[in-house]
């Protein structure tokens, strides 16, 4: 074999693999449901409960968040998050959850909000939030 044909081999078994790394590590949509029966992370779009209770105490543990949330299905499930509670948290419109469930709960690494503007009705400003750190969009 020549060289070249070497190399053209090597060059598509690494675009191959790079090709399968990125389509393993991506997530889909779903819901809660579609969560308990999956084992790989999911995101899932909601509305926070208002009703029941949010719970982040800074002072005994400033990385547990908590709270309920309800999917686009209706079905209400509670929410660990790692990390501390995001600011404005209450006013959020909708949420995305990045996470996967543990048991009954569904534990999210990632937050994203998508709260009313101040400024005007028809733009939505979108807050990320990650248990390692936070970022705004």
């Amino acid at each position: 074999m020549k060289k070249s044909s070497i190399i053209g081999i090597i060059v598509i078994a690494i675009a191959i693999a790079v090709i399968i790394s990125t389509y393993s590590s991506t997530s889909t949509y779903g819901s809660f449901n579609d969560a308990k029966t999956t084992k790989s992370e999911l995101h899932v779009v909601g509305r926070l409960n208002k009703t029941k209770e949010l719970f982040y105490d800074a002072t005994k543990d400033a990385n547990y968040f908590s709270f309920y949330m309800k999917d686009n299905k209706g079905e209400e499930c509670k929410v660990v998050f790692s990390g501390t509670k995001p600011q404005d948290f209450e006013r959020s419109e909708q949420i995305v959850l990045t996470g996967q469930m543990k048991g009954s709960e569904f534990h999210a690494s990632k937050i994203l909000m998508k709260c009313p503007s101040k400024y005007t009705d028809d733009k939505l400003n979108v807050t990320e939030v990650s248990a390692k750190k936070s970022a705004s969009i």
